[in-house]
């Protein structure tokens, strides 16, 4: 059964000339994504793997299902990109794919560090000769409290690795993770809001988690608390983030994703007119560090996320598992 990876990356090809050698499959690469306004190029039965900047809601899943394509991958662990019930009226099954956790331990743990450092200030002083160290005073971490919203695999990761910083950890999720015992304490996640420095969010995007940071549970956190998300940009409200910044009752914020930025991330535009006001705006602020949708980009977690993609969509082919499977 043929295989078509959408919007393969250079990154990623010599991980798919490898799955393509160890696993013996016919894989097809496009660097474009679906253009469902004509699927003919795509064979009837085949499998299909895409990244999760593309959008599959009721329209996208019938297409996939009237020309016979059943099993979909995305080559990232989120999946709120695509909508499950869509999936499962159509009969489309659905896989995500996996990757070790440390890579976004890692850098979340450096965003902690380039916020409490003023690394950005420091930065762009550096560009005309300004040595000065006025208002660049930092703080250490073994002095903080620090909150992980979320301890499943990353966040799990996050706090084993923030305890060699001797700090204070506390954590709140669904369900306890008992490997954190004697490294962390869970409590309420009032509790945390209330009592943390720094908190870093590492949830998936649900319905009950999106806009899970607005003006009201900031207004339940210390004043100049510290703020990290590497995980889905649709956690924080944006507008929230802008006043919490501009009142200083943000103290910082460590940004790897953001909402609505499908339009931005991983695309030049250095020569368009820049449309995201919001981001444009909170970008900005000195105490404002942002990248582009990055933490996960390894070169281990590349070659995780192409494999696991690859193998997934040949599990549910064989097993007939679904009709919407997520790892």
């Amino acid at each position: 059964m043929k295989i078509y990876i959408f919007s393969a990356r250079g990154d990623e090809m010599d991980a798919i000339d490898n799955v393509r050698e160890k696993l013996g499959v016919d894989i097809e690469t496009s660097a474009n994504p679906i253009d469902f306004e004509d699927l003919s190029a795509i064979e009837p039965g085949s499998m299909v793997s895409v990244l999760g900047m593309q959008r599959f809601g009721e329209a996208e899943f019938k297409a996939l299902a009237d020309r016979g394509i059943h099993y979909l991958s995305t080559r990232t662990i989120g999946y709120d990109h695509m909508d499950l019930g869509a999936a499962r009226k159509y009969g489309v099954h659905v896989c995500n794919a996996r990757y070790a956790p440390d890579g976004v331990a890692d850098y979340t743990i450096m965003m902690i560090l380039l916020c409490l450092r003023a690394y950005k200030q420091a930065l762009w002083r550096m560009q005309i000769n300004d040595f000065s160290l006025d208002g660049l005073i930092g703080k250490e971490i073994r002095d903080l409290t620090i909150g992980i919203v979320g301890t499943g695999r990353i966040g799990a990761r996050v706090v084993k690795d923030l305890s060699g910083f001797g700090c204070r950890i506390l954590v709140s999720s669904r369900h306890e993770n008992p490997e954190l015992k004697g490294l962390a304490e869970y409590v309420p996640l009032d509790r945390l809001y209330k009592e943390c420095d720094v908190i870093s969010f590492h949830l998936a995007l649900t319905p009950e988690t999106e806009h899970m940071i607005n003006k009201d549970s900031l207004a339940k956190m210390k004043k100049g608390v510290i703020l990290i998300n590497c995980a889905r940009g649709e956690l924080m409200d944006m507008e929230s983030l802008i006043e919490g910044i501009e009142s200083e009752q943000i103290g910082a914020l460590g940004l790897d994703t953001v909402e609505n930025e499908a339009g931005v991330v991983h695309r030049d535009l250095k020569t368009a007119i820049f449309e995201d006001r919001e981001l444009a705006y909170l970008r900005q602020f000195k105490n404002v560090v942002y990248t582009q949708h990055m933490a996960f980009y390894t070169e281990e977690a590349v070659e995780s996320m192409v494999i696991s993609s690859v193998e997934g969509l040949i599990s549910m082919a064989k097993t007939g598992a679904g009709p919407t499977q997520l790892c």
